[in-house]
């Protein structure tokens, strides 16, 4: 199955190298883009594998968020309910397989592309196979997924309707990426406080982006 997030194609030794060799000049653009997450210990947490490889548990719960994001700070965690009971409660388990909740957040007007309007936020309960991945627990509720060349996931649930990972003009991001964040629920704060730099995986995530852009221009 081909990777499905823009922050990772090769997994999270490709993170680490990108962050240390261009975290500098990632930070000056702006992307928009789908950000991907998971839930460790109450509270979300930049996933350091994309979704094509990471295999998650029953009782899992992963988010997924549109964002225009400058800068490790710019990217904000998903919104709404993230308690896997509520989200999984008709959807009993079952010997050989895993249930995943998921949380698709796409993000605000502001966030979306030009004359574009971000669906509701909403939840998924995903039943995969034991070896399943994130990948396939979107695939099972989310289609239209769409992809690039690259294999970024660049649509889900059939949103945006075009557009990948795109730059934005200079200073067109800078005010969206740096704007007040929507925080939608009292559950949800980031790993390590709100506001603070998400670290290597977001930088990576923005850098892989401008590697990606540089490499169809050459």
């Amino acid at each position: 199955m081909r990777a499905a997030a823009p922050r990772l194609l090769a997994g999270t030794a490709l993170g680490a190298l990108l962050c240390g060799a261009a975290a500098t000049p990632a930070q000056a653009d702006a992307y928009r883009y789908w950000s991907f997450w998971e839930r460790q210990q109450d509270a979300w947490t930049y996933a350091t594998v994309g979704p094509a490889t990471h295999r998650p548990g029953d009782g899992d719960v992963l988010g997924l968020r549109f964002v225009v994001s400058g800068d490790t700070s710019g990217t904000r965690r998903p919104r709404g309910t993230t308690d896997f009971g509520a989200i999984c409660a008709d959807t009993p388990a079952r010997q050989g397989t895993r249930r995943v909740a998921l949380v698709l957040d796409f993000g605000t007007a502001a966030d979306a592309p030009s004359g574009a309007q971000p669906p509701a936020r909403r939840t998924e309960c995903a039943r995969i196979a034991e070896d399943g991945t994130a990948a396939d627990a979107l695939a099972a509720t989310a289609k239209p997924l769409r992809y690039n060349s690259d294999g970024l996931l660049c649509a889900v649930a059939g949103y945006p309707r075009s557009g990948c990972g795109e730059q934005l003009a200079d200073g067109a991001g800078a005010a969206e990426a740096g704007g007040t964040e929507d925080t939608g629920d009292d559950d949800g704060a980031l790993s390590g406080g709100r506001g603070t730099a998400l670290g290597a995986g977001a930088v990576a995530a923005l850098a892989l982006l401008a590697l990606l852009r540089s490499r169809r221009r050459g």
